[in-house]
């Protein structure tokens, strides 16, 4: 199997809420002004929180040429250790009560499952990564096959 990549869509259901929060915010326009400012604030409004949303789902995940990239953010797989893939009960509490401030997430409200990458040697004070997923058994799969063919190429 070939390397992994997955794009964190933001789902329908959050651009179909977009649209009465931004009726709702625009609307309020009409009590203090008249004229073009209403509508304008509207389009305004309607432009920022796209731009949000397109920005909120424009987040990669990929594992490829030994690294792990989540985001912004990349992983050395020589530097990374154990990938499990995380139930939604599981995920929650690394998120939440058993979350460690120092780890790096990348995090989705519309995304409950996640993978948690132990960090071997932590070397800037960042212990593991949660990286939320919609495929965690095979992002958590690929994080370990990119890994042992490292170790193998790292050997030989």
């Amino acid at each position: 199997m070939g390397p992994y990549r997955e794009r964190l869509f933001v789902p329908w259901s959050y651009w179909v809420l977009a649209v009465p929060v931004v009726v709702l915010l625009g609307s309020e326009a009409y009590f203090l002004a008249g004229g073009i400012i209403p509508p304008l604030t509207m389009a305004v409004i309607a432009v920022v929180v796209g731009a949000f949303l397109v920005n909120w789902g424009s987040a990669t995940i990929e594992v490829t040429g030994g690294v792990l990239r989540a985001g912004r953010d990349t992983l050395p797989l020589s530097e990374a250790g154990e990938a499990i893939a995380v139930d939604e009960r599981q995920a929650m509490l690394l998120r939440g009560p058993r979350a460690d401030p120092a780890a790096h997430i990348l995090l989705r409200p519309y995304l409950k499952r996640a993978v948690y990458v132990a960090v071997a040697k932590p070397t800037e004070g960042v212990p593991y990564w949660l990286v939320a997923t919609r495929r965690p058994d095979e992002l958590a799969a690929a994080i370990e096959r990119a890994r042992q063919a490292d170790d193998r190429e790292s050997v030989g």
